[in-house]
């Protein structure tokens, strides 16, 4: 009875034992569980309480974005409100590297062959440029026309990309090319009025922060900012008259086998530039293979030595210190004369010429013997008022200010020689400045290429008599007897004066030629000033009369037309030759 009773005892104890095995691992195993809960609520508490930026940084690279609105840059357009220079647009083709590498990579080789073709490029380069899977951004192409940018985006290439962008495209084409210059594919001016004023015309694009949703689309506005609106730019030019010289310039060119040659139209009355030329020229719409001197813009570049083109100072020098009056007498003969060892000539013997026939005939004698009846400083002073030896203030990209050197002491001779247009070398552009000058009675104002509503600053530099008086003389020059006579213009009174000078080279002066017209018109109510170089004709044609006179008649007439300038010539055949003419026309 013991033996069963300690057994029952003993299974008794064991059946007990069981459920306490139990309990101590539903309580280890709720323990882990709870401590998981704790750990989650610490950790949702540290992310969202105490370090939230993490996550909401996060959040917002899922779904913030900021859009920039699109901006253009300003319009360049003429006097009379024709364009000169606007903005299209155009797109940009780039490539996401990474992303090409993880989708379908270059397993597609047809439509990687026709994106390669498209772009006109080898389609191994092509690949090399977007094998790289560490960057995440490569332009391929920029300013792409709509045709290929559509043709781009039907091949639905992985990790290839289009973005909106513009171009600059220049109406005029090579006709203003010189004066509007071009941008680069940011669009940053790098030539003419679009560097010189490319801050102006330059806007910053405004932007909007949005939040989107998983589909992508825009459901809340968070912030904008506002951009800076770019300026447009009047120019003073007169397009008509630009086309006109520059057609005018072309035909010279070619007919007389120049090198290069150069015009400027000036209004005397307000300093404004109406036209500035040159040629050759090229096309800023289409750069490629376009030499760096078709580039420059030689009117306001190239210093030249002006010859008789200034001689009409060397009279005005006189007149205003009191030496001379427009009836006085020298004496020419024999036609040369010794200053310090050297010889100053005349073509021929002139004999005694008044003021108006040293003009007329271009004497180097009348002019030196003017020159020398002042004193040099007051020469020199000349030369300096009526700005050729300073900018033109047109603000030009590249403008030189010519070449003269001034010296402690001035030679007889070198008196001379400067009174003939020698020894000193000035710009197209700083002889339009000096005949506006003379145009406009003897004011001297600065040049101006962009329009504006303040009014420039006055001088007086010569007096109105003796500037009258010099333009009287210089109406011989096309006349009778004149040595431009083809620059004269049917229907007006204009007044000039031609200029042909050897070039300089070393220890001396070879055998290239400068050809310059300059003149005012019409001579009774002065309105324009023209300007016309040829440099290095060649051929039997290589005076100033037979090849700058020519083109200055063309350019004078048309530009008097198209303002709607009236005759002031009242002689019957210069009215008959006007009429014959429209009716030939």
């Amino acid at each position: 009875m013991k033996r069963s009773v300690n057994s029952s005892r003993s299974g008794q104890a064991k059946a007990i034992g069981a459920p306490t095995l139990l309990h101590w691992r539903f309580l280890l195993v709720l323990s882990v569980i709870l401590l998981v809960f704790i750990g989650l609520g610490v950790r949702a508490a540290y992310i969202q309480v105490v370090s939230p930026d993490q996550l909401i940084q996060r959040g917002d690279n899922r779904t913030l974005r900021t859009r920039n609105d699109p901006v253009h840059r300003g319009l360049i357009t003429d006097r009379n409100g024709q364009q000169l220079a606007v903005s299209v647009p155009v797109r940009a083709i780039w490539a996401d590297p990474k992303k090409i590498a993880q989708g379908s990579g270059f397993s597609d080789k047809r439509r990687w062959l026709a994106f390669a073709e498209v772009l006109g490029q080898d389609v191994d380069t092509l690949i090399a440029k977007v094998d790289d899977p560490t960057k995440r951004f490569v332009y391929l192409q920029r300013q792409v026309s709509p045709a290929m940018a559509e043709y781009v985006e039907q091949l639905d290439l992985d990790g290839i990309y289009l973005r909106d962008e513009s171009r600059r495209y220049y109406p005029t084409g090579e006709v203003s090319a010189h004066v509007i210059g071009f941008t680069n594919v940011d669009d940053q001016g790098i030539e003419g009025i679009e560097k010189l004023y490319n801050d102006w015309l330059t806007g910053t694009p405004g932007s909007r922060q949005i939040r989107r949703d998983g589909k992508g689309r825009q459901v809340e506005i968070l912030a904008t900012e506002e951009g800076k609106q770019a300026h447009n730019i009047q120019l003073t030019i007169d397009q008509r008259i630009q086309a006109l010289a520059y057609k005018e310039l072309k035909w010279a060119v070619g007919f007389y086998k120049a090198t290069s040659a150069s015009a400027v139209v000036t209004d005397v009355r307000t300093g404004e530039i109406l036209a500035l030329v040159n040629s050759p020229s090229y096309n800023p719409n289409n750069r490629q293979g376009v030499s760096a001197h078709r580039i420059r813009n030689r009117a306001v570049t190239d210093a030249y030595e002006p010859g008789s083109s200034v001689k009409p100072l060397a009279v005005l020098s006189a007149l205003e210190f009191g030496s001379a009056t427009p009836k006085s007498k020298i004496n020419t003969s024999p036609g040369w004369m010794h200053l310090g060892g050297k010889i100053v000539r005349d073509a021929r013997n002139y004999g005694e010429l008044d003021l108006t026939d040293i003009i007329r005939h271009s004497s180097n004698m009348g002019t030196s013997k003017l020159a020398l009846s002042v004193p040099k400083e007051y020469l020199i002073d000349m030369f300096y008022n009526v700005g050729l030896m300073s900018d033109s203030g047109a603000n030009l990209l590249g403008e030189t200010n010519g070449i003269f050197n001034e010296r402690p002491r001035w030679s007889d001779f070198d008196i001379a020689t400067l009174s003939f247009g020698y020894g000193i070398s000035v710009t197209a552009l700083q002889l339009a400045r000096m005949y506006s000058i003379l145009g406009d009675g003897g004011i001297k104002r600065p040049l101006s290429i962009v329009k504006s509503d303040q009014p420039p600053e006055t001088e007086r530099v010569i007096s109105e008599q003796a500037a009258q008086d010099v333009l009287h003389m210089m109406e011989s020059v096309l006349q009778e007897g004149g040595s431009a006579r083809k620059a004269a213009v049917p229907g007006y009174r204009v007044a000039g004066k031609t200029g042909t000078s050897r070039k300089a080279i070393a220890n001396g002066y070879g055998e290239e030629y400068v050809n310059i017209f300059a003149g005012v018109a019409p001579v009774s109510n002065p309105q324009l000033a023209v300007v016309i170089l040829i440099n290095e004709p060649k051929g039997d044609l290589y005076y100033a009369g037979d090849t700058a006179a020519p083109v200055f008649a063309k350019v004078m007439a048309g530009s008097l037309q198209m303002l709607n300038v009236a005759p002031d010539n009242k002689d019957v055949s210069s009215l008959a030759a006007v009429a014959g003419g429209h009716n030939a026309g």
